[in-house]
């Protein structure tokens, strides 16, 4: 399966943050990519660096206006898309909600973010509720997606259950970066961590993983920090971790990434980690800690 990466640097304009979107993804698509990902929150700054309630005017409903126009260019460019949009149910319920669509430009799946970050510049749970769907993989004409949202990619539990279900491939959109105080070497083991822990999904479940990531600076509107470099470093990796593809960690990109779906089968048969595992000796990992 061919699949388009868009790591891309954002500006306060939605309209135009959307239609340069829509232009990549009609590059991608001309390119032969069947599967496009895009990153977190792709249609704003990266508004959780601060708590204030005018951001919640950047939601919508879904359907709304935001998923409307992105299953109108998934239809237009024949391409499966996974999205990542601030969602509004009603006033003061909103999540932050991966949405696949399909090539004829239908909702196929949605997937609300289950771990919520409250961190300096990552106030998430001003914003969005944890998710109540579940670790639900996506049937698509591509594949069967396990689509999740950056701060889920930490947990080796979620992709745990996600390929239990049978997901084929893991789709994190992602928004993370530096703060300003970093020095070089706590950024090296920050993002090392960072693809590390992807990688070692990959590999305790035999599936490939994709994670897109925001680029670029974006200030704190309060003054209060820097504000966040995001660290771009977007990548594609197999079913035994190997690195198919690595973005840069400060410019833009857009690029297909060639991923062969059958090799899960074969790697699984090397290591059958599916087969060894001990499912009557797990219960601890339903306590919150064991004392």
């Amino acid at each position: 399966m061919k699949i388009g990466i868009i790591q891309q640097k954002n500006e306060c304009n939605t309209a135009v943050n959307r239609d340069r979107i829509a232009s990549k993804i009609a590059v991608l698509a001309k390119q032969g990519a069947e599967l496009i990902a895009l990153q977190e929150l792709h249609d704003s700054l990266y508004f959780c660096q601060t708590e204030d309630v005018s951001n919640f005017d950047l939601s919508d409903t879904i359907p709304g206006k935001a998923s409307d126009f992105y299953c109108e260019v998934a239809k237009r460019n024949n391409a499966v898309l996974v999205t990542s949009l601030f969602e509004k149910r009603t006033a003061g319920l909103h999540h932050n909600t991966a949405v696949v669509i399909e090539k004829d430009g239908t909702i196929v799946g949605k997937y609300r973010k289950m771990h919520i970050p409250d961190d300096p510049a990552y106030y998430e749970k001003f914003y969005f509720t944890p998710g109540d769907l579940g670790f639900e993989p996506v049937n698509t004409s591509v594949g069967r997606l396990g689509v999740m949202v950056c701060w889920d990619q930490w947990y080796p539990e979620a992709a745990r259950i996600m390929a239990l279900k049978g997901a084929q491939i893991l789709i994190y959109p992602t928004a993370i970066g530096w703060e300003s105080s970093d020095t070089a070497e706590e950024q090296d083991r920050q993002t090392e961590a960072w693809v590390t822990i992807q990688r070692s999904h990959a590999i305790a479940n035999g599936i490939p993983v994709v994670a897109v990531n925001r680029v670029g600076t974006e200030i704190d509107p309060t003054g209060v920090t820097a504000g966040i470099n995001f660290w771009g470093n977007s990548f594609v990796a197999g079913p035994q971790g190997e690195m198919l593809y690595k973005a840069s960690k400060s410019s833009e990109d857009e690029h297909i990434v060639d991923v062969d779906l059958k090799r899960t089968d074969t790697v699984r048969h090397w290591w059958p980690f599916m087969r060894d595992r001990r499912i009557d000796a797990y219960n601890d990992i339903l306590k919150r800690y064991s004392d």
